[in-house]
C-alpha cells in the first residue's frame, strides 16, 4: 500500500449500497455509484455487490465498509434488515441469521478484493467523515432507523446499538424515528420525535457536539433545528463515504 493510498468506501444501508474512491485527502477520486440493496442478502452476496461496485471504479488500495448493526473487529455480532426476507420491516429469515452471526465479514471482502479491509458500523465511519477530535462528539444517523456512534478525543468507543434501546416500553428507537415512521408521521411531527430524541439523550451523553447526519437528517424541520441547540449540527449524508479515509487513522477505544 502506498504512502498516499486510494480508498475504495462503501456504506450499506438497508435500502441501497453507495460506494467511490477517494484520495488521501478524502476528495472523491470518481462519482459515488449506487445500487439498491439487494434482498434475500446473505454474506456472499453482500461481497459480490461489493465486487460489482469496485469494478466499476478507479483502482484503490484499501477498503473501507460501514454497514448496519454490531461489528466488533470486522466480525458481525448482529445485523438488522440484512437477515429479513426481503429488507427492513419484513420476516426474518433463520438461515440468514444464522449466515450473519459471528460472520467475518472483513475476511470474506478482504480475500475477495485482495485488499486491507476495515469493516465498523455505518454511523461509526459516518462520524469518522464529521468529528473534530475535539471533545464528547456523539453522532446520529437517520435513516432506516437510527444509528449511533460516540468519540472521545477522537477516540472511538466500543459501539452501542441504540437503535434497540427502548423509548417506550414496547418501541425502540429504531421504531420510534426510523424511516417507516417518519412516512407515516410527515416531516413536521416526525421531527418533534427527533427532537424528544436528543433532548433525552443530552443529559445522558453530556456531549460537546452532537451531529445529526443520514439521509433523513436534511428532513428535520427549521423551527426544530432552531430549538436543539448551537451543539447540534446536521451534516451531510456523503460523509458515510468521506469518514471511509478518515476511518483508518482513528484511535477504537
Amino acid at each position: 500500500m502506498t504512502s498516499d493510498p486510494f480508498t475504495l468506501a462503501v456504506d450499506c444501508g438497508g435500502g441501497g449500497i453507495k460506494a467511490s474512491v477517494l484520495d488521501a485527502a478524502g476528495t472523491l477520486h470518481a462519482p459515488a455509484v449506487r445500487v439498491p440493496t439487494p434482498y434475500p442478502l446473505p454474506p456472499e452476496r453482500l461481497v459480490e455487490t461489493v465486487v460489482e461496485l469496485a469494478a466499476g471504479l478507479p483502482r484503490a488500495d484499501r477498503l473501507t465498509v460501514g454497514m448496519p448493526g454490531m461489528i466488533r473487529h470486522g466480525v458481525v455480532v448482529s445485523t438488522p434488515h440484512y437477515i429479513n426476507r426481503a429488507g427492513p420491516r419484513t420476516a426474518p429469515l433463520p438461515e440468514l441469521v444464522s449466515a450473519w452471526a459471528g460472520c467475518d465479514i472483513r475476511a470474506l471482502l478482504s480475500q475477495r478484493l485482495s485488499l486491507p479491509t476495515l469493516v465498523l458500523n455505518d454511523a461509526q465511519v459516518h462520524g469518522a467523515g464529521v468529528v473534530s477530535g475535539t471533545g464528547v462528539e456523539l453522532v446520529l444517523t437517520l435513516g432506516t432507523g437510527l444509528g449511533w456512534a460516540l468519540f472521545d478525543g477522537g477516540r472511538l468507543a466500543p459501539h452501542l446499538e441504540m437503535s434497540h434501546a427502548p423509548v417506550t416500553r414496547a418501541t425502540t428507537y429504531d421504531s420510534y424515528i426510523g424511516q417507516p415512521e417518519r412516512a407515516r408521521l410527515g416531516d413536521a411531527l416526525w421531527s418533534r420525535r427527533v427532537r424528544r430524541v436528543v433532548d433525552g439523550l443530552r443529559p445522558v451523553v453530556a456531549w460537546d457536539r452532537l451531529y445529526l447526519g443520514g439521509g433523513n437528517s436534511r428532513r428535520v424541520s427549521a423551527q426544530v433545528l432552531d430549538r436543539l441547540g448551537d451543539d447540534v449540527v446536521v451534516v451531510p449524508n456523503a460523509a458515510g463515504i468521506v469518514g471511509g479515509v478518515r476511518a483508518w487513522t482513528l484511535d477504537a477505544g
